[in-house]
């Protein structure tokens, strides 16, 4: 049996971390996965969907994600029911998150020192976005250091290589 989901999108509300009785961190939060498809003269079409996510996994979205920013994500899917106080059974879908990653999206440092999207509205209509390259860079804003071929051994025989 295979439950695998990859996801993009953008979170659609501010996190809150929150701790369950037991101590575990959780997170639940939606994100706006927009179609692949725009009907001609309508809208581009979103869907919201829930995510939870525990432990070290919450505590890492809540601190690195806010509001309209891009995310990705990996996780399975798990239904479940329960009925609220009126007796009334509601059936919920969720995305249990097992790996989030960076999108490469640019953000922008505030001045509380946290990072935050820029303030950009999520695209729903027909319109092609702005490329843009990966900003490879440090929190302070200093350009990643990739060592130069210096930074290699020469290796002068085969002897001990596996194939």
């Amino acid at each position: 049996m295979l439950n695998r989901v990859i996801l993009m999108g953008r979170i659609t509300q501010d996190l809150e971390l929150r701790t369950t009785a037991g101590g575990q961190s959780v997170l639940t939060f939606n994100i706006a996965v927009d179609r692949n498809f725009v009907k001609q003269g309508e809208e581009r079409q979103a869907d919201f969907i829930t995510c939870v996510a525990w432990r070290q996994q919450a505590e890492f979205i809540s601190r690195y994600f806010s509001k309209g920013r891009l995310i990705a994500l990996e996780g399975n899917l798990r239904s479940r029911t329960y009925e609220d106080k009126n007796g009334t059974k509601h059936y919920v879908t969720e995305v249990y998150v097992d790996q989030v990653s960076f999108t490469g999206e640019r953000a922008q440092q505030g001045n509380d020192g946290g990072y935050q999207s820029r303030n950009e509205q999520p695209r729903y209509r027909n319109e092609a976005p702005a490329q843009e390259t990966p900003a490879y860079r440090e929190p302070d804003n200093k350009p990643i250091s990739i060592g130069g071929l210096d930074d290699f051994e020469e290796i002068l025989s085969d002897d001990g290589v596996p194939f």
